[in-house]
């Protein structure tokens, strides 16, 4: 498979209403809640250099993410990462991550990097990158970032948590964490890290979601 990853340019444009047709057919099959966008949304991305695209060398679409900051760029998310589905089992979805994570990491070296999912293929990607699962408070405060899971169809659990939490799991990368990590190398009682294990965590997502769905 011949894929191309790159930084998403006006060129792209006309990429948008597939992009957002992708992610959301995807979420419908899976049967989780997503932050819906627009194709304006996507153009704003791209113009703002805050997009990634996966081209086939014939110039198809497979697939896609972007990035937004928060917090003043205190904080910077990874969001709508999408593989079109004649792309996937390929490894894909992981390539284009660690991309705009590294891409990321180059314009916001500071930033913590966060983001929430329900998807434990996207804890799996966030755990070998270096995340670890932390509680809705250690991620951004920003009401705007909030605002964007309106659109999502367990909006309604969040609000009634007050932001603290709900079936999605939050997960975090800080970089002065990583820093510590690295001058302490081989103490493992400074930083234990974290080893994912994606029965715990479906168990977890299960319950979490017997709890608040219950009547």
């Amino acid at each position: 498979m011949d894929v191309k990853i790159m930084v998403a340019q006006p060129e792209h444009y006309h990429f948008a209403q597939e992009i957002v047709d992708t992610i959301e057919s995807s979420a419908k099959v899976r049967g989780t809640g997503i932050a819906k966008r627009t194709p304006e949304y996507i153009h704003k991305k791209i113009d703002q250099q805050q997009a990634i695209i996966a081209l086939a060398e014939d110039g198809t679409f497979a697939g896609f993410c972007y990035i937004e900051t928060w917090s003043h760029a205190q904080y910077v998310a990874h969001s709508g990462l999408i593989v079109h589905p004649d792309f996937r089992k390929y490894g894909l979805a992981k390539k284009i991550k660690s991309y705009t994570f590294d891409y990321s990491r180059k314009m916001f070296p500071e930033a913590k990097i966060f983001g929430i999912t329900t998807g434990l293929a996207v804890m799996k990607i966030n755990s070998d990158l270096g995340y670890r699962p932390v509680p809705f408070s250690e991620l951004t405060d920003d009401p705007a970032f909030w605002a964007g899971c309106k659109t999502c169809v367990n909006f309604d659990i969040l609000t009634r948590k007050e932001n603290k939490m709900c079936l999605c799991t939050g997960m975090l990368f800080d970089p002065a964490e990583k820093r510590n990590q690295s001058k302490n190398e081989g103490d493992k009682t400074t930083h234990p890290g974290y080893t994912f294990n994606k029965k715990v965590l479906k168990r977890l997502k299960n319950i979490k979601k017997a709890l608040f769905l219950k009547k």
